[in-house]
């Protein structure tokens, strides 16, 4: 399988991640990148450096404010007298904000939803060099391949329309998503097997029939996203009944955990999509620092046999998965099971 990667992720390395109010080293750092890299070109992948795409997709998935934002934010932020070297918020807008405010300050607060997205100097090229990684996967569906995978880093699935959040600045996949539409493709589907809620990309889709969002994670209800993921949010107007949520209880084992992916591939299948999405999650595994289930190597290989089930063309985007011993054997076994 080719595997789409692009170097400018390492422009990306943040220093600002709180977690249970201490300050503590970032999960999402470009080992992770470097980990699945050579694991999956060590197994016999080929590894295709991304080439700079531009998509009228990006602009239709995020807002114009939110895009100056994250490009320009951070020369805004530099000159704030004791500035530190990354966007960081300390403000965030409550529930009753009215106002878009023009401050650096303001706007980092309206759309950055926590403390596990910090922009720096190099964020906006990363983030940026992600998508290009995910529009080149698009065009190697697009010109016939059955399947391909693309190592996105920073991550995307919790970007919301013009709201960073959760490691995640651009959605990967929703770009994707819009430009395999502005393409052709009358449906597409996406399925989100990360063990947190895809909720940036079901915020994005939540009210169109055109794209079927269906997510596979561990019950946020103690479990961050928290504020959505649940059975409940089927899609509003256009959108209702499009968008799937299949929250699993924590300690879910592989069987549960390819069981949901199953009940979602049932409603995929039906909806008919000229393609599918997969938001590639690797942080169910068992050994995750950020992990809740109990998926195992082997729960990921049954995972992807049940995906290949799918007879159209298969896009695979990297969302988490985060450094551990079996980060990088863990994509293996699951490009292993994704057959062409």
């Amino acid at each position: 399988m080719k595997i789409v990667h692009s170097d400018l992720h390492q422009l990306h390395s943040p220093q600002t991640f709180i977690q249970r109010g201490r300050l503590v080293e970032s999960p999402e750092r470009p080992e992770r990148a470097y980990a699945l890299l050579s694991a999956a070109i060590d197994a016999g992948h080929m590894g295709v450096e991304a080439k700079p795409m531009a998509s009228a997709a990006i602009g239709l998935v995020h807002s114009a404010r939110y895009l100056d934002f994250l490009e320009n934010g951070i020369a805004e932020w530099s000159v704030l007298p004791n500035a530190g070297p990354e966007i960081v918020p300390n403000t965030h807008p409550n529930r009753f904000a009215s106002h878009y405010a023009s401050h650096i300050l303001a706007r980092a607060g309206f759309h950055q939803g926590d403390t596990s997205c910090p922009i720096s100097a190099g964020t906006w090229r990363a983030a940026r060099g992600s998508v290009d990684i995910a529009l080149n996967v698009g065009a190697l569906i697009e010109g016939g391949a059955r399947s391909a995978y693309g190592l996105c880093r920073p991550p995307g699935h919790h970007a919301f329309t013009e709201m960073a959040s959760g490691f995640c600045y651009l959605n990967n996949v929703a770009v994707l998503a819009e430009s395999l539409r502005l393409s052709g493709a009358e449906r597409v589907a996406v399925l989100d097997i990360d063990i947190h809620h895809g909720n940036g990309t079901q915020q994005i889709f939540y009210e169109r029939s055109d794209v079927l969002t269906v997510s596979v994670h561990a019950d946020p209800d103690r479990f961050p996203m928290f504020f959505s993921g649940y059975s409940n949010e089927t899609g509003i107007g256009e959108g209702e009944g499009h968008n799937l949520n299949l929250p699993l209880p924590h300690g879910s084992d592989d069987r549960a955990f390819v069981a949901a992916i199953g009940k979602g591939l049932s409603r995929i299948q039906t909806f008919a999509p000229d393609v599918l999405v997969v938001a590639l999650g690797l942080d169910a595994y068992r050994g995750d620092p950020l992990s809740v289930l109990d998926v195992t190597t082997e729960g990921f290989a049954q995972a992807a046999t049940a995906i290949n089930e799918f007879r159209g063309p298969v896009a695979l985007i990297q969302e988490g998965g985060y450094p551990s011993v079996e980060l990088g054997r863990n994509l293996v076994a699951f490009l292993g099971g994704i057959q062409d």
